[in-house]
């Protein structure tokens, strides 16, 4: 009887460690490898193939979960090339214009960034990726504490967050080697060109609600002459706030 038990004991052992295998069914994704192949795809699919080359660019999209970045509702659709939803009338720009505004932009590693209009959080976090730091203003409190909460939660150490009225820019910090607007000025603030830096870029749609926007480059000479292009029609949400509402 002593050999029974000890040969049961050892079998218990054995389906105990087969259970958990067993569930694992060939074919079966867990949601973090499920996630992790729809972003290359979004990346192949939606924004390699559609012209953005820079390997920096496209290696921060496809490590930033961006799943973690929308409500949970919408988590099925995060790799979509669309728009999504994320509360107070707001929205999280579609893959494919965070990758083209962040390659217009050209960061490099030392770079200091001024980003108005965190909303999500998703745009701060790929420039993150690719520069120093980044100085990232939301209008709305709600959202502008929900992405900084975020920030620390996925352990960007070089955000930081404030919640203004980002017309004005972020003056302690400035100049910015970069400005990236992520909701459309009727006009480009005068406070955000003087904060850019001699030889800095800002990218940044205009246009009102009403009318076709138009995302544009702006570049600042290292004499501060500041020179614009017209680059292609979009739609974002306008920008809000004492000279920038809509």
């Amino acid at each position: 009887m002593g050999n029974l038990h000890s040969s049961l004991e050892v079998v218990g052992t054995v389906l105990l460690l087969l259970v958990p295998g067993a569930l694992a069914r060939p074919g079966h994704q867990s949601e973090a490898d499920r996630f992790h192949s729809e972003r290359n795809r979004m990346v192949s699919r939606q924004i390699e193939a559609r012209g953005i080359d820079d390997p920096r660019v496209l290696s921060a999209m496809r490590e930033i979960p961006r799943h973690l970045f929308v409500p949970h509702q919408y988590r099925d659709q995060a790799y979509d090339d669309n728009p999504l939803p994320i509360g107070l009338g707001q929205t999280i720009s579609q893959p494919y214009i965070v990758a083209l505004m962040t390659q217009l932009a050209a960061p490099h590693p030392d770079d200091v960034v001024l980003e108005v209009g965190t909303g999500s959080g998703y745009q701060a976090a790929v420039l993150a990726q690719l520069v120093e730091t980044v100085y990232t203003v939301e209008i709305l409190q709600q959202l502008g504490d929900q992405a900084s909460e975020r920030f620390k939660r996925l352990g960007y150490v070089n955000i930081e967050s404030r919640i203004a009225d980002g017309y004005y820019g972020w003056e302690e910090h400035a100049p910015f080697d970069v400005i990236v607007v992520t909701a459309a000025a009727e006009h480009i603030p005068p406070p955000l060109i003087r904060q850019l830096k001699p030889g800095g870029v800002m990218v940044i749609p205009v246009g009102n609600r009403f009318q076709i926007q138009t995302l544009m480059l702006l570049e600042k000479t290292k004499e501060g002459k500041v020179t614009s292009r017209s680059l292609l029609p979009v739609r974002f949400v306008p920008l809000v706030g004492e000279h920038g509402k809509q």
